[in-house]
């Protein structure tokens, strides 16, 4: 029986204790006071634990090295991480976009689950409290780990430590820094997932409006980084919602270049339907002032920032509107534009974009490249996907197979 050390009690470290514990000694070693502190707060307290799309859509979905996932994706996929969590008493649901969740819609569950798991298999202990300070290395390979209070000497480490995203969870970034002391390098450590700075200061009057079935459009020259209709949400800061986080997962390698938004805020009318429907609420309204003419076609709060962006004069009546004036006000309907003024930080994105290299790790077995049984899985790795479950999956999957492959050693 060997020992194997899994540093890290998050989603990917929880499923690789699991898996590892089989014939061999775990030490799942975890520096806060519990197991699964991001896992927590996931999907805002929901946890979205997977996606249940087909296969195809499961590997597009993952935008920074899809081809490295192949045989861990394929070790186990989508279907079998339900499968393994229905199996071990969690009822899930299938949502919109093919989102899964537990059915009590509680991400404590999944934690429950997984806790359950561990805490019955007799060959794993966790340490809580506990901060692993460095990897020891002899003759190119593991043979323990050092913490505050001594080193475990063990057989084979798994660094499932995670990014550096919501570092209040504990994901600070030790795994990096330990990697790097053997040769790993990292890729750029940047948020994603992860909402907008604008400059605009009508963003500010706007804090805390919604808007459903709108455009959001990123422009870097004439290349279209993203294009898609769904929910934004105005912030104190600028922008944020499904679409916008969804949007940031594209635009890093654009980041250096000028970027172009604007926001559709009625995608499913071309120019000349909106200025026949603008010519409809016009003359319904045709006594009124021009302020008071917009209160079927945009949200309230919004009407006095169009106002203002078109220069048109709010108390004119609406039958003194000129065609260019009118056609004006489509511009600003269908282009609002937004000044992009950079992400916010590692500390509001749901995770980490880079880590380390995945051409210095065996993507059939996680092992790294560099360091024989020194293993790798979840955030740590540079691979990120889109929200959806997906960035779950890719935990779940480095986990399991980071797992199988230390306990085969």
């Amino acid at each position: 029986m060997g020992t194997i050390v899994v540093v890290g009690g998050g989603a990917a470290g929880m499923m690789a204790a699991i898996t590892a514990a089989g014939n061999n000694k775990v030490i799942l070693v975890e520096r806060n006071d519990r197991l699964g502190k991001k896992l927590f707060i996931t999907g805002k307290g929901r946890c979205n634990l997977t996606n249940a799309c087909d296969i195809d859509r499961l590997f597009n979905a993952i935008t920074t090295n899809p081809k490295f996932m192949y045989s861990s994706i394929y070790t186990f996929d989508n279907e079998a991480v339900i499968d393994f969590f229905n199996k071990a008493g969690l009822v899930t649901k299938v949502e919109r976009g093919d989102r899964v969740f537990p059915a009590s819609d509680h991400s404590s569950d999944v934690i429950g689950v997984l806790k359950t798991l561990i805490n019955r298999n007799r060959n794993i202990e966790v340490m809580l409290n506990t901060r692993v300070q460095d990897i020891v290395v002899k003759d190119g390979c593991v043979t323990g780990v050092k913490t505050g209070t001594g080193e475990i000497k063990c057989d084979a480490v798994i660094l499932a430590t995670g990014g550096k995203s919501y570092p209040l969870t504990g994901s600070t970034g030790d795994g990096y820094n330990m990697a790097e002391k053997f040769g790993h390098t990292i890729k750029d450590i940047m948020p994603s997932l992860v909402p907008y700075n604008i400059k605009e200061a009508f963003c500010k009057e706007l804090m805390g409006l919604s808007l459903k079935n709108v455009s959001f459009c990123i422009r870097s020259g004439k290349k279209t980084v993203f294009n898609e209709q769904g929910e934004m949400l105005f912030t104190h800061f600028g922008i944020s919602g499904p679409l916008v986080i969804k949007s940031s997962a594209y635009i890093h390698r654009y980041l250096d270049k000028e970027l172009s938004m604007y926001i559709d805020l009625k995608p499913a009318l071309d120019r000349e339907a909106l200025d026949q429907r603008i010519v409809r609420d016009f003359k319904k309204n045709i006594n009124k002032e021009f302020k008071n003419s917009l209160g079927e076609l945009l949200p309230v709060k919004l009407i006095p920032v169009i106002i203002e962006i078109t220069a048109i004069d709010p108390y004119k009546q609406v039958n003194s509107v000129t065609r260019e004036e009118r056609e004006r006000l489509v511009d600003t309907i269908k282009h609002m534009e937004l000044t992009f003024d950079g992400l916010r930080g590692l500390d509001e994105a749901i995770i980490t974009k880079g880590g380390i290299n995945t051409k210095e790790i065996n993507p059939a077995t996680m092992e790294s490249k560099l360091v024989r049984r020194l293993y790798f899985a979840g955030e740590i790795i540079d691979v990120d996907a889109l929200t959806g479950g997906f960035n779950l999956q890719v935990a779940w999957s480095t986990g399991r197979l980071a797992g199988m492959c230390a306990a085969e050693e």
